[in-house]
């Protein structure tokens, strides 16, 4: 019998590693918190170790999410929920049976409905009034760049046709000018300045439902997209307990209507860290989505019927002062995380890395561009050149309903295909790593790799950019090792290599036999050596 026994050894399975060196074994050892073995498993096996036969199913790595909102989108599952919706109609049930089982909420407040359910992504007050016109009523849609309002809720904020857009945002208005009830971007802060500001102790019960979510799909890590101080001091409650179990980093929200002189808060919030959550990231939103026509375009979005527009879509924060902020976070070791959608955005997000590069010199930030959806073809080689991490969010890369409806009629047939350029993006050198933006999108691991190496939201649906089909391999190791590296948690987590800790998700299924990733389900999840999920 070993000295050194095994608590767990999986046998008779095909275990992914993420490792280059050593890709596939058929068994792996854990003892403690720790990776002891792997393919000689059963030497290290004792009288006391659990055998856990795979019989032939996938063990991977924990997958790390690289982009995603888990104490916001946990607690939107405490609210209105859309989960079983798809159709206006559901959509406006829904959010009606909320209301009256909460006959004592001031506010019905919710998030997750689609806008591919609505004519041009919209719906209106007058729907909602329909179904709630005692209460103020607000319900952002699923991607979090607008939200739809009841005639209360424009009452109370005072919105009318005399009311002007905000500079970064648009309120979608009747042929008389009055609102519609859809805001977009800015425009919606004119009524949540208005609503009760979500609580601590809520984001606590949304972070610790937010993490079951996680497990649930073999997550054992993440980067928390945008941390306002509110949900900053939920991670810091959650894991002041031990109730923390995930390996979080948190990225800390720049206020675009602020200047450079939050950076002396940040840097204060950066001490406030606890286990597993680490805030030494800040979150910048560059553009909006072009759903909307608020991505950021290198040229004019098209009306509809093929004729340009003077709509180029929204900077939320100016390239040049954008090149200061980033040389100044870098400067401070911060790591930047940009959101950037449209193409324009993407090349102030790299000409932001490059100045920083310039003035501070080459580090180990690590900073990443989320999302990606359009890339201009002369800026793929910047990111290798410029250490800058592509971080995908693999489900949108397909032809449905937002593709077909609201973004394909309103962009040149040239920009239309440099959409999420994976490929090019991995055969020009950059380092990848992918996220869910849950609860943008399903926090289902499994279902976003088989859009990436297909390229389609069903196995019949229609491919957008076939060419920039990844493989397998490659998806699993961005949602592995590529998303580790963001978190600088590559030494530890990551891959399944001797001394590293004992993540990994376990499923029921090897689908690299037959290629059913949409199909396969986790069986059960392990942080460092300890079950947390069981189906």
């Amino acid at each position: 019998m070993p000295e050194n026994a095994a608590e767990y050894v999986f046998v008779n399975g095909s275990v992914f590693t993420s490792d280059r060196s050593n890709p596939l074994v058929d068994s792996l050892g854990i003892k403690g918190d720790r990776i002891i073995a792997l393919g000689d498993a059963m030497d290290v096996s004792g009288p006391k170790t659990e055998v856990i036969d795979l019989d032939r199913a996938l063990l991977t790595p924990g997958f790390i999410d690289a982009h995603v909102h888990v104490a916001t989108s946990g607690l939107d599952k405490l609210r209105v929920s859309f989960d079983e919706c798809d159709s206006a109609d559901d959509a406006v049930a829904a959010i009606g049976r909320y209301a009256s089982e909460n006959p004592a909420a001031s506010w019905i407040i919710g998030s997750g409905w689609s806008q591919a359910w609505f004519e041009r992504g919209c719906p209106s007050a007058e729907a909602l009034d329909r179904v709630v016109a005692d209460r103020p009523t607000l319900v952002w849609n699923r991607d979090g760049h607008g939200a739809w309002a009841n005639s209360t809720a424009l009452a109370v904020a005072g919105i009318t046709f005399l009311t002007p857009d905000p500079a970064d945002g648009r309120i979608e208005r009747l042929a008389n000018g009055s609102p519609q009830g859809t805001l977009h971007e800015g425009a919606v802060q004119l009524v949540e300045k208005h609503a009760p500001a979500d609580t601590v102790d809520e984001f606590v019960r949304g972070l610790l439902r937010g993490q079951e979510e996680m497990f649930r799909f073999g997550i054992t890590g993440w980067q928390e997209a945008s941390v306002i101080p509110p949900v900053q001091e939920a991670y810091l409650q959650v894991a002041g307990s031990g109730r923390l179990i995930g390996d979080a980093v948190g990225a800390l929200w720049w206020d675009r209507h602020r200047g450079i002189e939050q950076v002396e808060d940040l840097l204060e919030r950066r001490t406030r860290s606890a286990p597993r959550f680490r805030p030494t990231t800040v979150k910048l939103m560059l553009d909006g989505v072009a759903e909307n026509y608020t991505a950021s375009l290198l040229d004019s979005y098209l009306d509809g019927a093929g004729s340009t527009t003077e709509n180029t879509g929204v900077d939320f924060i100016n390239p040049e002062e954008l090149k200061q902020i980033v040389s100044v976070l870098d400067g401070h070791g911060f790591q930047c995380h940009f959101h950037c959608l449209g193409d324009r955005a993407v090349r102030s997000a790299l000409d932001a890395v490059e100045a920083a590069l310039s003035a501070n010199g080459r580090n180990d930030n690590r900073h990443h561009m989320a999302h990606l959806q359009f890339v201009h073809p002369d800026d793929l080689p910047r990111f290798a050149q410029l250490d800058a991490v592509a971080n995908a969010q693999p489900l949108w890369a397909c032809a449905d309903e937002y593709q077909l409806e609201l973004t394909k009629p309103f962009v040149s047939a040239e920009r239309y295909g440099w959409q999420y350029p994976f490929g090019s993006l991995l055969s020009n050198g950059a380092t990848m790593a992918m996220g869910s933006d849950w609860s943008v999108s399903t926090a289902n691991v499994m279902e976003e790799i088989a859009v990436a190496i297909s390229r389609r939201s069903s196995d019949e649906g229609e491919a957008l950019g076939l060419a920039e089909a990844i493989s397998p391999e490659a998806a699993l190791t961005a949602f592995t090792m590529g998303s580790a590296f963001v978190n600088h948690v590559d030494a530890l987590r990551g891959s399944l290599v001797v001394g590293k800790k004992a993540d990994l998700a376990v499923f029921d299924r090897d689908p690299f036999q037959d290629g059913s990733f949409r199909e396969a389900k986790v069986k059960f999840t392990m942080v460092e050596g300890v079950m947390v999920y069981e189906s």
